[in-house]
């Protein structure tokens, strides 16, 4: 009997998947929905088809404080309920169409660049702004690499052009960087497991 429940050991102990906590749960939809608000406060045309708004802050900063995993699935929780209609998008756009408009590939840039950010910042100390605004600027360098491509592709203008529209957001986005890594690094040091995604207890 004893041989019996020795060899049954290893199967009970074995790996489970890994789920989310409802606290995971909380977080994601509470970053998806800060991300909504951020997108839909008013913008600011400067240059370009596409408008400046807080969302960059608001993605950066999810990256920043969730991790790769949490944050991408808070961006898409975000995109999916955009896309499927409501509108939360910036000028209050919803639906298909903002996927073959002009900021086409800052919106497919958006879960890549919290996935980018996060990752770097799991990795870095968070005990200091510096490291987290470096991944912030790591994660604008993807989102205005493919906003480019996306302007190039969507808005008919040159990549010369494109590059120049571009140009316009980097001013505003560093310092949104700036202001990500300030508010990250207070968040990291009042809650420094934030990042650590929570198992969810075993059944009695």
């Amino acid at each position: 009997m004893s041989a019996i429940s020795s060899q049954q050991t290893p199967v009970e102990s074995s790996p489970s998947r890994r789920r989310f906590s409802a606290g995971d749960i909380a977080l994601i939809a509470g970053f998806a929905a800060l991300i909504a608000v951020s997108a839909i406060l008013p913008a600011i045309t400067i240059a370009g088809p596409v408008p400046i708004t807080l969302q960059t802050f608001a993605i950066l900063l999810t990256g920043a404080v969730l991790g790769p995993v949490r944050g991408v699935l808070a961006v898409l929780l975000y995109l999916a309920v955009g896309l499927a209609g409501l509108p939360i998008f910036s000028g209050g756009r919803a639906g298909i169409a903002v996927i073959t408009g002009p900021s086409a590939g800052y919106i497919l840039a958006m879960p890549l660049m919290a996935a980018l950010v996060g990752y770097l910042v799991s990795r870095l100390t968070r005990r200091s702004a510096v490291p987290i605004f470096i991944a912030g600027v790591a994660g604008t360098i993807l989102s205005h690499g493919m906003g480019i491509v996306g302007m190039h592709l969507r808005a008919g203008l040159t990549w010369s052009e494109s590059f120049t529209a571009d140009l316009a957001f980097w001013p505003g986005d560093l310092i949104k960087c700036v202001l990500m890594a300030i508010v990250a690094t207070a968040v990291h040091r009042a809650f420094p497991d934030i990042l650590a995604r929570r198992k969810r207890p075993a059944a009695a």
